[in-house]
């Protein structure tokens, strides 16, 4: 999921690395202050954001003085986490990855659980599950949920009189309407292969849906997406897509950008994507983002039509952290997950979701397509995306997706290649099984 991973963070809070280093309070504390440092990754976005959320808590309480200290972010970053927490000399209270990532550092074993705080009540179930292991939970979020499914350009549907979709077979129809109205109904951008995998890993919540079991089987080597009709169908809707025409003229050589230009200004109808591009809409497309609505990719059965959901990463207590830190950091855990910890948090970031704390709450001039996403989540038709709930992602899917939706494989060979693609990454982890 790496450069999913590394697109998701350049949509939701990334623009470019920097060097790890410590920043925010100085190492002198006044007296009476208890000091704990915060470990967050190196973006500069993200720190802005780590900023905003220290000062606003040290603002309301006075006795707390917080350090702020920054890591690598990909591999680098997880293999000082790892590192940091054996040795015990972790942060008094750090930000990772929630699902399957987050129980590859043992959580057991090395975070301090929280399950019985006041905060935790007030949690989206789904991002509860993320953080949890053996029925014990151990962090707060970081920001809000981003969700994929589809971009649309609301004046184009109100045009032709329109309805979202919550079948495939009602989507197809509104793209035969739309190239009949001469736009592009489906927008894609293969000149940067990694959006081609979002027909595919937005589709899980409709793989859950068909099949629960699916991520456990999976995982375990007992299911395979060539072999399981609901996992197989992201890569037959690309390949029925691009039979039908659908693409945009130039989907071999557009970006990211152009197709979130194209859905804002009605060249194109849909553009499917991830909600953190949400807040690059306005300098993709200035001021058109109330322009684009998001519906969440379509399936079979509309009474279960619901969104695939990528979760924020959690805020995490070490077991190192002990006494009159461990006081302190609950602290500061606590205000993370509180509305006004989402206040900060949205002070200094544009939003891509909703926060997934029942007590906060979404500006009023938040984007359409953000309050679009926000409902799917408060009507509980939500599904975490696959990669928080097993550790395997075949690192050749955009490549493949690219091939499915140029034309070059047929869905069921691509979905047997990626099975193959699967089964190497699963065996480089370790994985029980394969």
């Amino acid at each position: 999921m790496r450069k999913l991973g590394a697109a998701l963070l350049t949509g939701a809070l990334c623009l470019s690395g920097c060097s790890a280093g410590s920043l925010g309070s100085s190492d002198e504390t006044a007296a009476g202050q208890t000091q704990i440092t915060f470990l967050t990754n190196n973006d500069p976005a993200n720190v802005k954001v780590a900023e905003a959320m220290i000062a606003a808590f040290e603002a309301k309480n006075t006795g707390v003085d917080v350090k702020l200290d920054t890591r690598p972010q990909g591999s680098e970053g997880d293999n000082l986490v790892k590192t940091r927490l054996a040795t015990a000399d972790m942060a008094d209270v750090f930000e990772y990855n929630s699902g399957s990532l987050l129980q590859a550092i043992a959580p057991q074993t090395n975070l301090t659980p929280v399950s019985g705080e006041a905060w935790v009540g007030d949690l989206d179930p789904v991002f509860k599950q993320v953080v949890t292991a053996n029925n014990e939970v151990y962090g707060s979020p970081w920001g809000p949920a981003v969700g994929g499914g589809i971009f649309y350009n609301k004046p184009l549907y109100t045009k032709l009189g329109l309805q979202v979709p919550k079948t495939w077979a009602d989507f197809m129809s509104n793209n035969a309407k739309i190239k009949a109205a001469g736009v592009a109904p489906v927008q894609q951008t293969y000149s940067e292969t990694w959006t081609s995998q979002v027909l595919v890993l937005a589709d899980f919540h409709n793989v859950a849906a068909a099949d629960p079991g699916f991520a456990e089987n999976y995982t375990n080597n007992k299911a395979k997406y060539a072999t399981t009709p609901a996992a197989q169908a992201g890569f037959q809707h690309l390949e029925e897509l691009h039979k039908a025409g659908y693409w945009n003229k130039d989907f071999a050589s557009a970006k990211y950008n152009d197709g979130l230009a194209a859905v804002a200004e009605g060249k194109a109808g849909h553009y499917p994507m991830i909600t953190f591009g949400i807040p690059a809409l306005d300098t993709a497309a200035p001021g058109k983002v109330n322009d684009v609505g998001f519906f969440a990719l379509p399936g079979t059965d509309a009474s279960k039509n619901g969104v695939t959901l990528w979760e924020p990463s959690g805020i995490y207590i070490p077991k190192s952290t002990e006494g009159d830190k461990l006081a302190a950091a609950k602290k500061f855990q606590a205000f993370v997950a509180s509305a006004e910890g989402c206040t900060a948090y949205g002070s200094a970031a544009p939003l891509g979701g909703p926060f997934v704390v029942k007590s906060c709450t979404l500006p009023a001039d938040v984007a359409p397509a953000v309050k679009d996403l926000s409902a799917y989540i408060d009507a509980g038709q939500a599904s975490p995306a696959l990669e928080f709930l097993s550790p395997i992602k075949g690192p050749a899917l955009e490549q493949i997706t690219v091939e499915v939706g140029s034309g070059i494989r047929s869905a069921g060979d691509a979905a047997k290649l990626y099975d193959e693609d699967v089964k190497k990454q699963a065996q480089q982890l370790g994985i029980q099984g394969w």
